[in-house]
């Protein structure tokens, strides 16, 4: 027996409506048949996922400090989601931007990657993986990170390229 996929992730928030909102408004989650709240906390789901939800929130209150991961504490840098188009990605830059959350883009080789972060402080990214047909041996021979040119990459591959979905299994 072995895992094969992350099911969901839970978030401790300083503020529930702020964070739903955000991941409502900006990443496009809905609210599960649990509604919009569940003793203090929201379970979201992503469009068109099959999970009963891909992520919990649960709000400790305005008085939590900054997350110190990766600066003064262990803990967990980000999540990834995984979007269906290229265009899906582009779109997703617009609102980020739009909200202030976007804080980096890159190219990955065979992944296509924007950065963002919460309300709180709390980094993700959202990402495209080119499909295997479209693979070059340029783009496997890729090594570590550069800049994501995503206006290069959708009249390359089209906005309704979708993503390369196994790729990364």
């Amino acid at each position: 027996m072995a895992i094969f996929r992350l099911n969901h992730a839970v978030l401790y928030v300083g503020d529930l409506e702020r964070s739903v909102g955000f991941y409502r408004d900006v990443l496009g989650f809905g609210y599960t048949e649990v509604g919009d709240s569940f003793r203090g906390g929201a379970f979201l789901r992503a469009p068109g996922s099959a999970n009963d939800h891909d992520l919990g929130l649960f709000e400790i209150g305005a008085q939590a400090g900054p997350s110190l991961a990766g600066r003064a504490t262990v803990g967990l840098y980000h999540l990834a989601w995984e979007v269906d188009t290229l265009g899906d990605l582009a779109d997703l830059e617009q609102k980020l931007s739009a909200a202030g959350a976007l804080v980096g883009k890159s190219d990955h080789g065979t992944t296509k990657s924007l950065y963002g972060k919460d309300p709180d402080g709390l980094e993700f990214e959202i990402v495209w993986l080119i499909p295997a047909d479209l693979l070059t041996d340029a783009d496997r021979a890729k090594v570590g990170v550069a800049p994501l040119d995503l206006p290069a990459e959708l009249a390359k591959y089209g906005r309704d390229a979708r993503s390369g979905v196994g790729i990364s299994r």
